[in-house]
Parts: structure tokens; sequence; C-alpha cells
């Protein structure tokens, strides 16, 4: 499992028709964490994955903190959106056109993107989503810029 995790003063994302015209507004969070989140072939079967991938985004440091130090979720309450990206595991070694082979197929996939959400909210993270498998438009305001990859 990959992730893609920004610290963002804001972020949301927009569930859009095929035609990329907006329908609805499926999460929004102030200062936090934007997780785009992708599953792996090999990821499927394994829950343990999913907490442990919930407990380093939920204890990530990478936020600041009231008194100036580096800080998490889990320390300072802010809140996460997390964001399906199978396009995480593109592969464009061999040219120009990236493969997805490495990608979990989306019924398996979707079921541990929920798992890590789920294992978020039970350590008390605040959460949202977008949808699995929507036509998504995700807008975020990176703060620092500060990004970074989190594999487990």
């Amino acid at each position: 499992m990959r992730a893609v995790a920004a610290r963002v003063q804001r972020a949301s994302v927009t569930i859009s028709d095929d035609d990329g015209n907006p329908l609805r507004v499926a999460g929004r969070i102030g200062p936090g964490l934007l997780v785009l989140l992708g599953v792996h072939r090999d990821d499927v079967g394994d829950p343990a994955l999913a907490a442990t991938m919930a407990r380093k985004l939920h204890e990530l440091r990478v936020l600041r903190g009231a008194d100036g130090t580096e800080a998490s979720c889990a320390g300072t309450g802010a809140p996460l959106l997390v964001v399906s990206q199978f396009t995480l595991y593109g592969d464009t070694r061999k040219g120009r056109r990236p493969t997805w082979s490495a990608a979990a197929r989306p019924e398996d996939a979707a079921p541990v993107v929920d798992a890590v959400v789920a294992a978020l909210r039970e350590r008390g993270a605040t959460v949202q989503t977008g949808e699995f498998g929507a036509n998504m438009a995700v807008e975020s305001v990176n703060d620092g810029p500060f990004t970074v990859l989190v594999e487990v």
C-alpha cells in the first residue's frame, strides 16, 4: 500500500459527472492531511496492512504543533481527507503509457481503502473521503509544501 500525504491548509474533493461538471462535494477539510491512497494487488487479504497504514498516517509527524514542533494528526486532532488513487501504482519504466498491473482491481481495492478509513476513525481521527471509483476533482492548498510518500 502506498500513500502520498500532503500537509494542507485546506482540501476538498468534488464528485463530477463524466463531462467534468461538479455534482457535489464529497469531503472537505481545513488544516490537516490530504492522503492519496493506492492499493497494490498484493495488499488484498491482509487486514493488518490497513491498520498499519492508518497508524502511520495518524501518527505522521509533519504538521505544526502549537509549540512550533513537528506534530501529527493524533497529537493535534487535525483531520485527514482520504482519496483512493490507483494511479499511484502506474508503471512508466517501459515507455510513456503507464501500465496498471501492480494496482489492485477496483473490487479488491475498495474494501482495503474502506478498512484504512475505518481504522483511522477507530483511532479517533476525523476523516473525510472521496468516493471510490468516481470522477473526482481534488483541490488542495498545500502548506509548505510538505508532501511525503508513506508505504507499508
